[in-house]
């Protein structure tokens, strides 16, 4: 696959069937999860919330690989960055608020981990750890519990492209190589690491490039493209699913943020880059595709943003008017409720 991104400025479609509606879905997912996001930075700025990190400029890559999966069924272990996979697996904005406010009622930990830290046992969405990378061998875990099993279920996992430089990288894909294991491995190479460049992260140009050594499958895609993002995830995904094993999949984007609310990204990159990069903001080009193709119109655009401004106030509202969890709640079970009759024995 090509990797300048400026020989391919629209939408490419080319070996996607989907149907108007999913192409909807798919274009409000991205709309949710970005305004979702924009959001966050204002109540960060409000002094209402301690952090956020950004998943702005990355909505292509996580919207289509979660419609090319099947949420619920697989196991997602994703990176703190993936606010718009989330929604699209069945997060929901109210959940994320709840993260965001530290508030009782909160699904991934009980408002015990850092916001952006997934988990929700329900939908098979697998919490990882604050350091970078271990999501990896913990993905290939799961996938090899598929593989013994005998399941046709995938184990997706995802990392910025600096994390590829932490030794946990290198294990996790070389298990997955061995075992020709059902593993997705998404690297969203957004060419920093916080304030690094990605030419002194690595000395090769891709972070697909490294697939061979692995034995693994390696693509790279336009992470700005979600009907491309889409095609190579579903590929994967059928390639896992029969036995083909594990893909490592490099989807060149860009966060026009700054890495997380606590930055200052004015000290290490110019504004020209930022903006030129804005140029191809995933939601942008896959509005006017649509708007092209008369998939959307002017009112349906509209009443998104209704519906999605809705939606997120009535999120903030509720997590704002949350308690927060008791202090005795810190002390509860980290993992799963324990098996009284198990505790009995004790």
């Amino acid at each position: 696959m090509a990797t300048d991104l400026e020989t391919r400025p629209g939408i490419d479609d080319s070996g996607v069937q989907l149907e108007a509606a999913t192409l909807r879905e798919m274009y409000w997912q991205m709309l949710r999860a970005r305004r979702t996001d924009e959001r966050a930075w204002v109540l960060h700025r409000q002094g209402k919330i301690a952090f956020h990190i950004s998943g702005i400029g990355h909505e292509a890559i996580q919207v289509g690989a979660a419609f090319a999966l099947r949420p619920g069924y697989d196991y997602a272990l994703p990176y703190y960055r993936d606010l718009a996979f989330n929604l699209a697996w069945g997060y929901t904005p109210h959940d994320f608020m709840l993260a965001l406010f530290g508030r009782e009622g909160e699904p991934t930990s009980g408002a015990r981990q850092m916001p952006s830290h997934w988990g929700t046992r329900s939908l098979n969405i697998i919490s990882q750890s604050s350091p970078v990378a271990t999501q990896v061998p913990q993905a290939a875990g799961v996938a090899l519990a598929i593989k013994l099993r005998g399941e046709d279920r995938v184990a997706y996992t995802s990392l910025g492209e600096g994390s590829t430089s932490q030794g946990d990288f290198y294990e996790g894909m070389n298990w997955a190589g061995v075992h020709k294991l059902p593993l997705i491995c998404v690297v969203e190479n957004n060419i920093y690491a916080i304030s690094v460049p990605v030419h002194l992260q690595m000395a090769v140009p891709n972070v697909a490039d490294r697939a061979p050594m692995f034995g693994v499958e390696g693509v790279i895609v336009d992470g700005n493209d979600v009907l491309a993002c889409y095609r190579v995830v579903k590929e994967a995904a059928e390639r896992a699913r029969s036995g083909g094993g594990a893909t490592l999949i490099e989807a060149k984007t860009y966060r026009p943020t700054p890495h997380s609310s606590d930055d200052d990204d004015r000290t290490y990159r110019p504004r020209e880059e930022v903006e030129q990069w804005k140029k191809r903001d995933p939601l942008a080009r896959f509005q006017a595709y649509l708007l092209e193709a008369g998939i959307l119109d002017e009112q349906a655009i509209a009443d998104y943003e209704a519906r999605a401004r809705e939606e997120i106030d009535r999120a903030q509202a509720a997590a704002e008017a949350a308690p927060f969890p008791p202090p005795e709640a810190a002390l509860g079970d980290v993992f799963a409720p324990v098996d009284e009759t198990l505790r009995a024995e004790e």
